[in-house]
């Protein structure tokens, strides 16, 4: 979703939000602390070319500090709370139900961050190719996308509400 100024923003649930700045915190405290303790523990064995516990530390600290960097953007972009009301199309923190072309049975999914995560409802983010393809969409809009491996897709809306936690 981007804001009207032209940034990038993610709709999350209170719960998703508080859950991942408790990540956020735990990561940039006793994370980076437990990080950094083993990567001078390793280099006291000496030798850092052969020192395999090195390499892996600070093969960790890159993943770790990779991971603070996308949770602080991800976070400071969002957007919490409640899902937009009385919406009849399909927007983030909509709850979309679709039909694939040729099969019988509707698929829902909510239209949010990866990172929510919510018992029996997949979620797609409105960046992905059908996430796109239904944005401002509504019951009965068919819609083409490509998938990432080039197939071409279609389905129908059949439903578009407000999530509800």
């Amino acid at each position: 979703m981007t804001d009207s100024d032209g940034t990038t923003q993610t709709w999350l649930t209170q719960d998703a939000y508080d859950r991942l700045r408790a990540e956020l915190a735990e990561m940039e405290g006793v994370g980076r602390e437990t990080v950094v303790s083993r990567i001078q523990a390793a280099r006291e064995e000496g030798d850092l070319k052969e020192n395999g516990g090195y390499h892996a530390a600070k093969e960790e600290q890159g993943k770790l500090e990779a991971r603070i960097r996308q949770l602080t953007a991800l976070l400071r972009d969002a957007k919490v709370g409640e899902a937009p009301a009385g919406t009849d199309r399909a927007r983030a923190g909509t709850v979309v139900t679709i039909r694939f072309d040729g099969d019988d049975e509707d698929e829902k999914f909510l239209l949010g961050s990866r990172e929510e995560q919510i018992d029996g409802l997949q979620i797609y983010s409105p960046s992905s190719p059908l996430g796109v393809a239904v944005l401002g969409h509504g019951a009965g809009d068919v819609v083409t996308y490509q998938t990432p491996r080039g197939a071409t897709m279609q389905v129908t809306v059949v439903e578009v509400e407000p999530f509800h936690s």
